[in-house]
Parts: structure tokens; sequence; C-alpha cells
């Protein structure tokens, strides 16, 4: 099939676990024999003088990484006109560059694309899949409170209803989105993250490198990776730590990542007295990352929210102990027992239960982590991943352009709660 994939983030530009989703699925479908092409972004900030729009081909994989335009908008101020921004430049970067190519199907991950894809479906007369990667109620426990949480729903709400097949990455965020966007069940298939497990076994003289680094007294090593925002739960972690190290004396905490709750956690680590014990890493490069990951006596993933988890697929790939919340797709990755320990979303005394269960029995730990990196070659294979997708793309019907209303956007809690 001819497959044409719209993205607000493909490497290089890569904001969360979003855009290795998408190089990976593009990868995989490429190298079973489909015609992929995906319209990204330059970085943001940048414009067509320093970055113009470049359209090169990578891992067999046709990629089109649109200038900004000249307006003066930034992601961080001005969102949805630069959304706007960004959907025009593609759809411009979509009619003037590809020619005679025609694809079967246009497929957008999440609702930043939303204004472009539909305009390519509804033109070209193909059919739209959807992957919905996150919700903006769900990233804000069921609130809308604001006038940028109502637009980014509304028009989150109006991708999932104008897709012909909408995909999730956990049953858990597909629940949420048949709630939230009222779309027919039978609509949306769950399709789980993949994995290259290789992309993650590091020499064992570099994990013994980082962690001298890391804990050069040999104290026990915690890590947290992943974009550092309030629904990540890292300032919980932070919270039990002082607990942990009463318990297990100078275990030390590393977070790696990048993200606007940064100042917050500081915070947080310098109320709680453990600032000193708790490295802020910043952003790890791919060549780094592994290592540290590898080097940790347990991965701690505390989200309050999160709709797969793809953190841990890779923690459980570079052979980590797994600590994680129950939160959406991460109850479903983590078999609380047999490949990681698991709690409730915000309980930090569940956080230094499971941490002192780690830390007291590291066979058991390491019994626990081989488990998880087993079960990565069956439940989480690309390949298979990329064949189910491409069954979605076939299957999808052609529903055509559509005039919907704006949606009725409750003055309350979405989920009912207090």
């Amino acid at each position: 099939m001819r497959v044409l994939m719209l993205s607000w983030e493909y490497p290089p530009v890569v904001v969360g676990g979003l855009g290795r989703h998408v190089h990976a699925l593009a990868v995989h479908l490429a190298a079973a024999g489909h015609d992929v092409v995906v319209i990204g972004r330059q970085p943001s900030g940048t414009d067509a003088e320093t970055h113009p729009t470049t359209d090169r081909v990578v891992d067999g994989v046709r990629v089109l990484a649109v200038a900004e335009d000249p307006a003066h908008l930034e992601f961080e101020r001005d969102l949805v006109a630069w959304t706007l921004a960004m959907g025009h430049a593609q759809l411009r970067a979509a009619l003037t560059r590809l020619g005679d190519w025609r694809p079967d199907v246009v497929h957008a991950h999440d609702w930043l694309v939303a204004h472009a894809a539909i305009t390519l479906a509804d033109a070209l007369g193909v059919p739209l899949v959807a992957t919905v990667h996150a919700t903006e109620a769900g990233r804000h426990a069921g609130w809308l409170s604001s006038p940028l949480s109502r637009q980014v729903h509304s028009v989150e709400w109006w991708l999932a209803r104008r897709a012909d097949a909408v995909i999730t990455c956990s049953a858990a965020m597909r629940d949420e989105a048949v709630e939230l966007f009222d779309v027919d069940p039978a609509k949306v298939r769950v399709l789980h993250n993949g994995i290259t497990p290789q992309d993650w076994r590091v020499p064992a003289r570099r994990v013994a490198a980082t962690r001298e680094r890391l804990a050069p007294d040999g104290a026990p090593l915690l890590l947290y990776f992943g974009r550092l925002e309030y629904e990540k739960g890292v300032q919980d972690l932070i919270a039990a730590l002082p607990r942990i190290r009463r318990s297990h004396p100078g275990t030390r905490l590393a977070i790696a990542g990048t993200g606007t709750a940064t100042d917050m956690l500081r915070e947080t680590a310098r109320r709680h007295r453990v600032l000193r014990s708790v490295a802020f890493l910043g952003h790890l490069p791919d060549g780094e990352l592994p290592a540290a990951v590898a080097a940790a006596d347990a991965v701690v993933l505390p989200s309050r929210y999160e709709p797969f988890g793809i953190v841990a697929l890779e923690a459980a790939a570079a052979g980590a102990p797994l600590v994680t919340s129950t939160a959406g797709g991460l109850g479903e990755l983590v078999e609380d027992g047999r490949t990681g320990l698991s709690f409730e979303p915000g309980d930090v005394t569940g956080i230094v239960r499971a941490v002192r269960t780690v830390l007291d029995d590291p066979a058991a730990a390491a019994e626990r982590a081989g488990a998880a990196r087993e079960r990565l070659a069956t439940d989480f294979d690309w390949a298979r991943i990329a064949a189910a997708t491409a069954q979605v793309y076939a299957a999808a019907p052609i529903g055509g352009p559509q005039e919907l209303p704006r949606p009725k956007i409750p003055t309350g809690n979405v989920f009912g709660l207090e």
C-alpha cells in the first residue's frame, strides 16, 4: 500500500514517545514492502533560511520535513496558531512535492496534524486513519478548564469522529477515546507500541562506567526517564525518596528528560531535603540513555496518567527492574509480581514499598526483569504491529468529507471525578 503519515514529531525532531513510535512503524511498514511517506517538520523556532524543507529517503521511508512559515509564532505561547501554521506547511508540502504519487490511506498521528490530514483525506478520497496517542482531558485528570484545553479537546474530538478507523496504543486509551469522543467502539483497534530490544543492549563496561558516574559510592541507584510533566508523577517519586533513603542509606535518584515541570521538580526535591541526592541529567542522547537505564537498580515510572508507557518497554529491553504505577497502559504492560512491581498512581507509600522490595531482593528483581525482557519478542514486536496496522489500513472504509458541529464540553470533570 501507499501510506501517507503526518506527524508533528519524527526523527531527528523527537519530543517524546510519539516520534519514536511513528519512526519505528514507518520503517517496519517500509521493510514489509509498503510505500511510506512521512510528512513531519523542522525544529520549532527555526525558519526556511536556517532549516529549509528537506525531502530525503531514510531507512526506506521518504521523509518530508517542512520548514516553519515566516510568521513569528511560538509553540509554547501560540500553540493553536503554531499548529495551524504547521498544518498549512505540511499541506503545501503534500500538494507541491508529491507530484503524481497518491496515497491509498492517510494516517494522522495525534491532534496537531488533524487539519492537514483531514483535508488531504477529503481531497484525495482515501480513508483516514487516526492514532490517538493521548488526550487533553487525560493529561489534565478530566478537567478542561482553560480555553486552550477546550480548543485542543475539540480538535481531538473532530479528528476521532472524522477518522474512518481509530488506533489506540492500549485498552485503557481505547476506553478513554470512546468515552470522550463518543466514537463507535467497533472502529477502534488496540495496537500496542513496539520495541527493538537490540537497540538497548549495552556492553557491560559502559554500564559499569555509567554506574560509577551516577552512583560513585556504590549506593542504590534509581532512574526515571521521560518527559518532565506533572502527569508523569515524578514529584511523587521525589516525595518517596527520603523514606527510601532511611531504609537504604545513600540511595540516589537520576532523572533524565526535559519538560515544563523541571523547576517544580527541583523545588520539590529542595522541599523534601533531597536535592543533593537527585541528579537532573536533562536530555540524554540515544548513545547514553541505554547505559543509564541498564545501570539502575530500578527504573521507576510513577505516572499519574499514561496512555501507553513506551519507556517501560525500553527499560525492559535494557534489563532494568521495573517499578511502575498502574496508570493507563502501564497497568497492561507490567504484570505485578511477574515482570515488575506496581502501585496505584499518586501513592507515595506504594512507591516506597515497591522500591524497598526491589532493593531488598536484587535476585528476585533480576528474575522479574528477565521475564519482562522475554515478553518483548512476542507481545511488542514491531513487525507484527506493522502488519496489524496494514490490516487496519486495508479494512478502513472511505467515509468522505463530513461537516461536524462543535462538541459540547462539560463544565465539570469529563470523567465524572471529584
